[in-house]
């Protein structure tokens, strides 16, 4: 009679162990669930943030252009990321600012136990252009900035023995004097960054035979109809710098101070006979830093603001 006190004792205990364990096993299960969802919530939500980002660098490449084309090429960026559902809204400001909202329902494979099936992740980015204040690839070449440049408009940029004058164009040294280093960069672009502020050598010379064969190179290697200036990567396309005359010597400029830069669309070849390159200059985005103090010349580089 003494045991059986006990005995109930102990079936109590076991009985209100029961309930303790379930709770635990669920606490378990739900941490589980966190932790396996958790891990695809935040790869979606990553991929939908860099494809936001992707989409607003991309579109702001066409700023310069029209919404219709700053549009299409978020809707082919979205598409190429499969998250062409995912687009809620857009803003097109022309020549400033291009933002989009992403969002999206991410499915919950694991987390039913705690009554949740999915989840909305979101994402927003916005792009901004500006006057490009620092780039490689820069034409051997300059503009007086005090030149009002008229974007499709055709120019004649001489590049005679006359070489750099106020309020004129000129050609530069980047890299060093010399014909040949002024063909090559002219072929190609300078290979070191060029920013605003910077002081370079003119050079003189005649080097209007350069000019021409830097010309029908970049001419030459073009895959695109002449006139046609919508393509970006056309070696038609060149980088000047604009400038301020810095230091006359002799009545002669010998140094010139970056103020920002222009791109010039290089619209015909050079006759055995031209000192002159005929052209126009265009408005564009490419790749480059921005600065403060660059003068808005119609070349912008792109950064994300957001």
């Amino acid at each position: 009679m003494l045991l059986r006190p006990q005995k109930a004792r102990i079936h109590d205990e076991t009985g209100s162990a029961l309930p303790l364990a379930g709770l635990t096993l669920f606490a378990l299960l739900a941490a589980a669930a966190i932790a396996l969802d958790g891990g695809a919530v935040f790869a979606a939500r990553s991929h939908l943030q860099k494809t936001a980002n992707a989409a607003v660098l991309s579109g702001a490449t066409e700023l310069t252009h029209t919404s219709s084309a700053v549009s299409a090429v978020i809707q082919t960026i979205l598409r190429d990321h499969n998250e062409a559902a995912s687009l809620q809204s857009s803003s097109i400001q022309l020549g400033q600012t291009v933002r989009v909202k992403l969002s999206k329902q991410v499915p919950l494979d694991f987390a039913g136990v705690l009554g949740r099936s999915a989840v909305t992740v979101e994402a927003e980015a916005a792009a901004q252009i500006a006057p490009m204040g620092g780039a490689t690839g820069v034409a051997p070449l300059g503009i007086d900035d005090s030149i009002q440049l008229e974007y499709g408009k055709d120019y004649q940029l001489k590049v005679d023995q006359t070489g750099v004058s106020a309020g004129n164009f000129g050609i530069l040294a980047l890299g060093g004097n010399g014909a040949k280093t002024y063909e090559y960069n002219l072929m190609h672009g300078y290979g070191n960054e060029v920013d605003v502020g910077d002081i370079i050598d003119t050079q003189t010379g005649n080097i209007a035979g350069y000019t021409r064969s830097g010309v029908q190179y970049r001419i030459d290697q073009s895959p695109y109809p002449p006139g046609d200036t919508s393509h970006p990567d056309d070696p038609r396309i060149i980088l000047v710098p604009t400038y301020k005359p810095y230091d006359y010597s002799s009545n002669q400029l010998k140094h010139i101070q970056v103020t920002g830069f222009a791109y010039f669309y290089i619209s015909a070849p050079m006759s055995s006979k031209d000192t002159s390159i005929t052209g126009q200059f265009i408005k564009k985005t490419g790749a480059g830093s921005i600065k403060p103090g660059a003068l808005d010349k119609g070349a912008y580089a792109i950064r994300l603001i957001e």
